[in-house]
């Protein structure tokens, strides 16, 4: 084993120390239950973590990442996540979170071939068509992190529209989806008004969240 990873077991080490310290008795609470409020949908990128971001102790907010936080209706691995959250966890609020400096969106947006996650791209590729007069019509520097946030809005679109969703309001039960963005560059999430608790608030947010980053992305700030 090499020394970085050596590293690695020696910062665990000296972890779980100060939280034993700091906190007696949280890996016993830790080990007894799973109960988060909150489930996070993000990005793999390793800049963006999920805990760190929000201030939230292990056990208090349920993760699933992938590639660019994208979420279709033929991926049953975040279909199953997000169930086993909805469904088993009770989680009140899913956070599907993108960030400026997606390079996942970056990629998709300048068409670049890299390869087998070309495919996987090819859903933020559809955004950016489905979006293309809006992009089309913003400074060329603006769209890159437009199309970062319409990404994150036609995310919560699709876990919406999920079964898993669509049943759990249909029982009544009380969840509430969210789209944000996180800066890379100042650590601050940043809310894109894209919350639905209900599937008759889907439309109305949406298009309400889509015309909000045209209108914020053609202001002076970003001329």
């Amino acid at each position: 084993m090499n020394t970085s990873l050596q590293d690695l077991f020696a910062h665990n080490r000296a972890w779980a120390a100060q939280m034993a310290l700091e906190r007696p008795g949280f890996f016993t609470k830790l080990q007894s239950q799973q109960n988060p409020k909150y489930m996070w949908i993000g990005c793999s990128d390793s800049r963006v973590p999920a805990n760190q971001i929000t201030g939230l102790a292990p056990g208090e907010v349920f993760v699933h990442r992938n590639v660019a936080n994208v979420v279709v209706h033929s991926d049953l691995n975040a279909l199953s996540a997000i169930q086993f959250a909805v469904e088993r966890l009770k989680v009140e609020h899913v956070l599907v979170v993108g960030h400026y400096g997606c390079s996942g969106v970056q990629a998709a947006l300048a068409g670049a071939r890299i390869g087998l996650a070309d495919n996987w791209l090819r859903h933020i590729q559809d955004v950016r068509d489905r979006h293309q007069a809006l992009l089309a019509d913003l400074p060329e520097h603006a769209r890159y992190d437009a199309l970062v946030e319409l990404n994150v809005i036609e995310q919560v679109v699709n876990v919406a529209q999920s079964t898993v969703l669509q049943d759990a309001w249909g029982s009544g039960q009380n969840v509430t989806l969210h789209g944000w963005v996180y800066g890379v560059f100042n650590g601050l999430l940043q809310d894109l008004h894209m919350s639905v608790s209900n599937p008759e608030e889907l439309a109305a947010h949406y298009q309400s969240a889509v015309a909000r980053v045209g209108a914020a992305f053609r202001s002076p700030l970003n001329l």
